[in-house]
């Protein structure tokens, strides 16, 4: 393969499920057309990293120095190009990025990218009560003129209790309860759900909803990665 990154670092476990389904779409999105043709991948999946959303909160302990000691990690062993699978550990890499020493795909930066290409007029934001109170998404998207739509109160503790039952492995549960949220969303403005925490597309999948009302940041993050991988 003559690209211009040899391997690519992928710090998964935030959660487990997010970080599977990241590497199943680094291949099913892959224009390869043998096994040489897809990019050498490594997966360090970390689940003991402390609760990104508690820390934000202040109610626990801060993930930083472990996230930033798994990146370091996975550029130890090779990997020159890096991609970190949940929205919301961004909030503290965005803290020391510029210390490393390779390349790190930004999974916001690819999100609202898509996200303004299939939906001009805004989107609906599904985050972790991290993710928001970071203001990750809401100060790029400010910069960029991009609307982007918050549930009310309510609607987040269910998006909340989505993303707890999907890291619990009860996706048909987070399924069963994200259809009737995602058509009152709708109800109030006729936009695109981002689901902006790596859960959420599992659950939005499960449910069988529209595909065209969606932009997953699983996916952004793995078209971005692979065109970076292959330079383009």
């Amino acid at each position: 393969m003559n690209a211009p990154f040899k391997l690519i670092g992928v710090l998964g476990g935030m959660g487990p499920a997010a970080g599977a389904e990241f590497l199943s779409l680094l291949t099913r999105l892959s224009p390869a057309g043998s096994d040489q043709e897809h990019p050498p991948v490594i997966l360090l999946s970390d689940p003991q990293i402390p609760d990104r959303t508690a820390a934000l909160l202040g109610r626990g302990e801060d993930p930083t120095e472990r996230i930033r000691e798994d990146l370091f990690k996975l550029v130890f062993w090779g990997a020159d190009l890096l991609a970190v699978p949940c929205n919301t550990a961004h909030a503290f890499i965005d803290r020391f990025a510029g210390e490393l020493p390779v390349p790190l795909v930004h999974i916001v930066e690819a999100t609202l990218r898509e996200a303004i290409e299939k939906s001009p007029n805004g989107g609906w934001l599904i985050a972790t009560e991290g993710t928001l109170a970071s203001g990750l998404y809401q100060e790029r998207a400010r910069r960029k003129g991009y609307v982007l739509h918050l549930p009310s109160a309510p609607e987040q503790e269910e998006v909340t209790e989505i993303i707890r039952l999907v890291k619990a492995n009860r996706i048909s549960e987070a399924a069963g309860r994200f259809r009737p949220l995602a058509e009152r969303l709708w109800r109030q403005a006729a936009l695109p759900l981002i689901t902006a925490c790596t859960e959420t597309p599992l659950a939005y999948r499960a449910a069988g909803l529209p595909e065209s009302m969606t932009v997953s940041s699983l996916e952004a993050l793995a078209r971005a990665t692979l065109r970076k991988f292959a330079g383009k």
